[in-house]
């Protein structure tokens, strides 16, 4: 397959996760009816409803991780059919993250109780970042990556009490301890 197709296949899987998530009654764009390009505060009606927020460095993070977990997977694999794949996975993850059963989980989390879910192309804008990141992570040094993925991280838990890791954390278990720094007490 060429380059063209592989970016192809790509799009064809966000063109998929926006029609699942339009069949989900995801709206397209936030509901305040405009589109913004930053939307910086966790805690609003407008968070992961807008083009970019404080989790779309979580997701260019996930880029870095895909391409890494793939490439030592799969070495003799073709960097752009790696890159198909990550998109499959992001797009994959951003379907179930909006189903009912994810959204009242993250509704437990301190940072995210008024959630509904995301906008479609809040979205595929996160799926975009994902493949932001696979291309950094594919241009540049590992240990520059390493740093950073650490630089993102620590900056977003000092920004808003949440990253990456943070999130994991909260799927998997609440801690007390971590709700309670995340609400600030």
């Amino acid at each position: 397959m060429t380059t063209r197709g592989y970016i192809l296949a790509a799009l064809s899987l966000l063109a998929v996760q926006a029609l699942v998530l339009f069949s989900f009654g995801q709206p397209a764009i936030c509901t305040c009816g405009s589109v913004k390009f930053w939307e910086g505060v966790v805690t609003s009606a407008g968070n992961s409803q807008h083009l970019f927020d404080w989790y779309t460095f979580s997701h260019i993070i996930h880029g870095f991780i895909f391409y890494g977990l793939l490439r030592f997977a799969s070495p003799q694999m073709k960097a752009w059919q790696r890159l198909v794949i990550a998109v499959g996975i992001e797009a994959g993850w951003e379907i179930l993250e909006n189903t009912s059963t994810v959204i009242e989980h993250y509704r437990e989390q301190a940072l995210a109780q008024g959630y509904t879910g995301d906008s479609i192309i809040n979205s595929v804008s996160d799926t975009l970042s994902m493949a932001a990141g696979f291309l950094l992570a594919r241009r540049l040094p590992v240990w520059l990556i390493i740093v950073i993925a650490l630089v993102l991280e620590v900056f977003v838990a000092y920004m808003i009490r949440d990253n990456l890791s943070i999130n994991i954390i909260n799927l998997i278990h609440i801690f007390p301890p971590v709700a309670a720094w995340q609400a600030g007490v």
